[in-house]
């Protein structure tokens, strides 16, 4: 969709991380208001999107796939943004990956038209609203995943009534980890339930999710395994399209899921009837962070050719600023951000800037300088974090600082609107979230 319509769409100003607004603005009006986060314009906490990272991210992971000849289908349940899905799409993504079906409805609503659904689609209330969504748009485009013949024999049995075709992805998985077929008879049994359903269903390829495991020489076995079985499996005639699709790769492991599903080559079987078509669905690395997907792309970049020649990678784009509200002993701060605010299950906001507001009109503005490492948070409540500072440290209340965020995925989801800032923090636009 244009950026015409986003900037249409109203805004919630009734929530949380903005400026002041009139109850019927748009989300256009937004980036009209001429808001600086430095000059206090806007409500703290407040989560904030640096426009260039997010754009030096979008290149770079484009980039990356492209020189693998692999698509990119970025996971949205990362963001649940529509904005941010318009924008990976015009960078470049072959679709859009998300987790369940209120999530594919609420993208089709906003434009998208092209989706893996990394997931089962089980229970009639699901497989409604995708069957609504197929006779809507002759140019809907879906796939969903199954690991079982109960839930293939419910899917055919729904969408034969409804008289439609649903394409499907075979998963495979790996023993004591999440979905997925285990072994050869769980194949058997998926492969005959998928034929008993010819009205109705439609084999188009293969999936994975290769994030359950944590080293890399049992990932690369396991995504050589499942090579081989989508081979098999075109060898065998199971697949319906000539375009056979091969999917995995988290936000962590994209890489070498990249290379291992590359070695497959144009054509999975002799006769040259099918085509490997290979997507991968990182969704992080739109905003990046300081944790686990940091440490991911430190990897990366010492053991992927592709990344070291690229010379450059991901940049952390997603902050949270606070206000610090209380230094109630020595050693101690206490931050207006808490649980509602921040994801806190991969490790806690690291405090990265600190700026001191100016009092007086006309006053220049202080430089924002790097937080000192040793302001750190160790606990979280609500609406609050602790933050242990030196006894001496030159903090007071009402200093604004940034945060710097692990795993992404938590901490949009306590967002109704994000704002867009640029090198000197005005907000330049706001993107929404649709949880």
């Amino acid at each position: 969709m244009s950026e015409t319509f986003f900037a249409s769409q109203p805004a919630n100003s009734h929530t949380k991380g903005l400026g002041l607004l009139t109850a019927d603005a748009s989300m256009g009006d937004i980036a009209r208001q001429g808001w600086n986060i430095l000059q206090e314009q806007v409500s703290l906490p407040v989560a904030v999107l640096s426009k260039e990272k997010v754009e030096h991210n979008l290149a770079w992971m484009q980039e990356f796939i492209d020189r693998y000849k692999v698509k990119l289908a970025p996971h949205g349940k990362t963001t649940m943004s529509p904005e941010l899905f318009q924008m990976q799409l015009d960078a470049g993504a072959w679709g859009i990956t998300l987790a369940t079906a209120p999530q594919v409805d609420a993208a089709f609503a906003h434009g998208v038209r092209k989706f893996l659904m990394a997931n089962q689609l089980v229970g009639k209330g699901n497989m409604a609203i995708i069957a609504n969504l197929m006779r809507q748009a002759a140019d809907f485009e879906f796939v969903c995943i199954v690991d079982s013949a109960a839930n293939v024999d419910a899917l055919g049995e729904y969408f034969a009534e409804a008289g439609l075709t649903l394409r499907l992805l075979l998963e495979y998985g790996v023993t004591g980890g999440r979905t997925g077929i285990r072994d050869g008879l769980q194949e058997i049994e998926l492969l005959e339930a998928v034929s008993r359903w010819p009205q109705s269903l439609s084999l188009v390829g293969v999936e994975i999710y290769e994030g359950v495991l944590n080293e890399e020489d049992p990932i690369r076995e396991f995504l050589q395994h499942v090579l081989g079985r989508t081979q098999a499996l075109a060898e065998a005639g199971h697949f319906k399209e000539t375009d056979v699709i091969l999917s995995g790769a988290g936000s962590a492991w994209y890489d070498v899921v990249a290379e291992e599903f590359s070695r497959g080559g144009q054509h999975l079987d002799a006769g040259e009837r099918h085509r490997l078509d290979v997507v991968l669905r990182p969704g992080c690395y739109l905003t990046h962070d300081v944790g686990a997907y940091h440490r991911a792309a430190d990897r990366i970049k010492q053991s992927n050719p592709v990344a070291r020649e690229m010379n450059f990678s991901l940049l952390p784009a997603l902050q949270v600023w606070a206000y610090v509200q209380s230094l109630p002993e020595p050693g101690r701060a206490i931050v207006g951000l808490g649980k509602r605010d921040t994801s806190s299950d991969a490790g806690f906001p690291v405090a990265s800037s600190h700026y001191r507001p100016q009092s007086g009109k006309n006053q220049a503005y202080a430089a924002v300088v790097p937080a000192p490492e040793d302001w750190t948070i160790f606990a979280m409540m609500d609406q609050h974090a602790f933050m242990s500072i030196p006894q001496n440290a030159d903090i007071k209340v009402g200093d604004m600082l940034a945060f710097d965020i692990s795993h992404p995925c938590l901490t949009f989801d306590k967002w109704r609107q994000l704002l867009l800032i640029n090198e000197q923090y005005d907000v330049t636009a706001a993107v929404t979230t649709w949880f």
